[in-house]
């Protein structure tokens, strides 16, 4: 029977991060993005009106085009904060990449 790797371990390993603290660090910069996004979102639909019965489709192309972007700019910011830009830096290149290369096969 073989011991079962534990998930800091598996995501040192995926991340390339020798640091369980790091490990910690950048799970915190997620978790302060993803609150705060969810934050602003939920002001800015009540902010342009979208909060009652208007359709998901308004929704969606707000979370779209607004949304989006300000998670990868809150990304940058969170991880400047916490000092771990440099890792967040090289995720968001990563991202951008897999989105850019999802559309080259389209075509």
């Amino acid at each position: 029977m073989h011991k079962k790797e534990s998930l800091i371990s598996k995501l040192r390993n995926r991340w390339g991060i020798n640091n369980t603290f790091q490990v910690i660090i950048i799970l915190i910069v997620f978790s302060c993005t993803g609150f705060s996004v969810l934050y602003v979102e939920g002001q800015m639909l009540i902010w342009l009106r979208l909060d009652g019965d208007q359709s998901w489709i308004s929704q969606i192309f707000i979370l779209l085009l607004i949304i989006l972007p300000l998670y990868n700019i809150l990304l940058l910011m969170f991880g400047f904060v916490f000092g771990q830009f440099r890792f967040f830096w090289n995720f968001e290149k990563r991202f951008f990449g897999t989105i850019v290369s999802l559309f080259k096969k389209r075509n």
